[in-house]
């Protein structure tokens, strides 16, 4: 039966990261290996303050699961005994992994989905001063699709000073819950004209009842306000998109559920990300082929990366290869 083994790891960013809740400049990552005879299977997760998640308590929860393991818990039974978020997505994607070593197939194909192509990510610009991010949207200009981080108060002049520094990319703007009810409308009528492809969870998740029905002019998509399948229901209405990150589902197994959820009720698919390494990205590059919009950046953000790790050219991705996962 596997063994289990849980470390916890700290990764430098380049730079800082700031979102509206706060910076950063390390990626606090918990990696998870099962070996089983000659196979070894990984996965990684990042424990997110925001869901009342540290890395300790992560780790804790991990290593409680060493006997289960031992006994032969199947990624059925884990979907049952854990709870999704962080400490299950690293165990369930280290089991999809080992699978597909012992079966010298891979994931894609174990999971009954089509061989995946290269995708185009998203590539995030940190919240910051208009000129700072100006700058920095200059440095990418080159990039297709760019995802700013926003947090009011100078919001409209970030996307202005972006939007000169990068005329031509499509972008994406996420507010991480900082925006009121008044604010929406508003905004969104100003960054439409800015040719704002997407808004991302702009009311804290639990005030997001005031988004219903309203006819806002750029499709609204849920992120911390959606998790795993208990709640897609009540995004219908609300979002028109749903961003879908492993951490929060818990695993690939529940994300592939996810994914074919929100197509049944017509919300279209993000596929995110936390920052962390390319071994966190690689489970989430499967279930990217056909979303409308990926943003599996992680990596590119880190002052170094795993070796091996996810190959990027620009903002193209490519498929895990399986030294690295699947």
């Amino acid at each position: 039966m596997p063994r289990l083994s849980v470390e916890a790891q700290t990764w430098p960013i380049a730079g800082r990261f700031t979102i509206s809740r706060g910076s950063k400049t390390q990626a606090d990552v918990v990696l998870v290996t099962l070996r089983e005879g000659d196979h070894e299977g990984r996965g990684e997760c990042v424990p997110y303050a925001r869901y009342g998640e540290t890395v300790k308590d992560v780790v804790s929860a991990l290593r409680f699961m060493e006997m289960q393991i031992a006994d032969g818990l199947t990624r059925e039974e884990l979907q049952r005994v854990m709870p999704r978020g962080a400490a299950r997505n690293a165990l369930d994607c280290a089991m999809w992994d080992l699978e597909a070593k012992q079966a010298g197939k891979p994931v894609w194909e174990l999971a009954g989905l089509a061989e995946p192509k290269p995708v185009i990510t998203a590539y995030t610009l940190s919240l910051g001063e208009p000129d700072a991010m100006e700058e920095a949207a200059r440095q990418a200009a080159d990039r297709p699709l760019l995802k700013l981080k926003l947090g009011g108060g100078s919001d409209i002049a970030r996307v202005e000073a972006v939007r000169r520094g990068a005329p031509h990319a499509r972008l994406i703007v996420d507010a991480n819950e900082g925006w009121s009810p008044d604010d929406v409308l508003p905004l969104a009528q100003e960054l439409a004209a800015l040719g704002v492809a997407l808004i991302e969870q702009p009311l804290p998740a639990g005030k997001d009842e005031a988004l219903r029905g309203i006819d806002c002019p750029i499709p609204l998509c849920a992120d911390e306000s959606a998790h795993g399948l208990e709640g897609m229901l009540r995004l219908v209405g609300l979002y028109q998109y749903v961003n879908v990150k492993l951490d929060k589902t818990g695993g690939l197994t529940e994300a592939l559920c996810v994914m074919r959820c929100a197509r049944r009720r017509n919300l279209g698919i993000m596929v995110g990300c936390m920052v962390a390494t390319s071994l966190a990205m690689a489970p989430a590059a499967l279930i990217a082929q056909g979303a409308e919009f990926v943003d599996l950046d992680g990596p590119l953000l880190l002052a170094r990366d795993r070796d091996p790790a996810l190959q990027y050219d620009g903002s193209l991705l490519y498929p895990p290869r399986p030294e690295l996962w699947g």
